[in-house]
């Protein structure tokens, strides 16, 4: 009995292992379960900024906004003795103000007597500057006993240049991406290659022309030209109201000998008009009108 009891557990842990062996055969034999499908994320585009004309830093928008550039012109009156301190106050504030906010392009002082000289200043600066040194330039004239005599506003639209020129810009910007994609990929012999890299060479000039135009045009938007000229406010009891006089007696032996050198100078001119003309006049009494009457008789 005892026999055929442990027969039946060899059997039973015999059935058991082989029964074990198989489940974990066909449990390493069995494909794994598929990867999940990786869900494709939508792209968000984001808006463009609006490119930006080359150097000016302003936004190209032909329905937003207008490129005007702007001139003025200023007179100033003073007293002799306050222009150049005026003058050089004027380019004092330009220089403190700085490069990108003031820039003086020319200026000249001509001092003519004691009693009268000139000046004249040209700058370009931004609308804020020439707007505050224009609200001011009352107030300094004034104080310099002088007077402000022309004040004077111009506008240039340069709008339709700045698009036309920012339009051709890109345009050739994208000629250029497309011209350099064919030299990268497409292959050739070097007849075309050659050919292909002379037409880049003259696009990026191109590119660089319209860059320097572009920038040229901006800084005469974001900058305007201002213009100021100074003259001497004439002193009614000074020297120089004189000086006429004194020139003409000063000058009154040298401008009758001009004019007795000017007569001579003319007789000597005339005088061979003279001798012909009384020779013609005398051939013509003496042979020619006799002739005639006598023919008339």
């Amino acid at each position: 009995m005892k026999t055929h009891t442990s027969l039946l557990a060899v059997a039973a842990i015999a059935l058991a292992a082989c029964g074990g062996q198989g489940s974990a055969d066909r449990s390493a034999m069995a494909p794994p379960p598929p990867a999940p499908t990786a869900m494709m994320s939508q792209q968000n585009y984001e808006a463009a900024p609006m490119e930006e004309a080359a150097g000016g830093g302003t936004p190209v928008d032909a329905a937003v906004q207008q490129y005007i550039a702007y001139s003025h012109s200023l007179g100033l009156r003073l007293p002799v003795n306050a222009i150049e301190p005026v003058m050089q106050g004027h380019i004092a504030a330009c220089n403190k103000a700085g490069p990108d906010k003031c820039i003086v392009t020319n200026s000249y002082l001509n001092a003519w007597s004691e009693d009268e000289s000139s000046g004249s200043l040209n700058l370009r600066a931004t609308p804020d500057w020439i707007e505050t040194f224009l609200n001011g330039v009352e107030a300094e004239a004034d104080a310099a006993k002088g007077e402000v005599t022309t004040r004077q506003t111009t506008a240039e639209d340069l709008t339709v240049t700045i698009i036309d020129t920012n339009a051709r810009l890109h345009a050739q910007e994208a000629l250029q991406k497309r011209i350099e994609d064919l030299l990268e990929n497409r292959p050739g012999d070097l007849g075309e290659l050659l050919d292909t890299e002379r037409e880049l060479a003259r696009v990026n000039g191109e590119i660089d022309s319209l860059k320097s135009s572009m920038k040229a045009l901006m800084q005469r938007v974001n900058m305007s030209q201002l213009s100021v000229s100074y003259e001497t406010k004439r002193n009614p009891v000074s020297s120089s109201a004189l000086s006429p006089l004194g020139d003409a007696f000063g000058g009154f032996f040298y401008n009758l000998s001009s004019a007795l050198a000017a007569v001579i100078t003319a007789f000597a001119v005339g005088l061979p008009w003279l001798i012909l003309i009384g020779v013609f006049l005398w051939l013509w009494l003496k042979l020619i009108w006799p002739r005639i009457r006598r023919k008339k008789s």
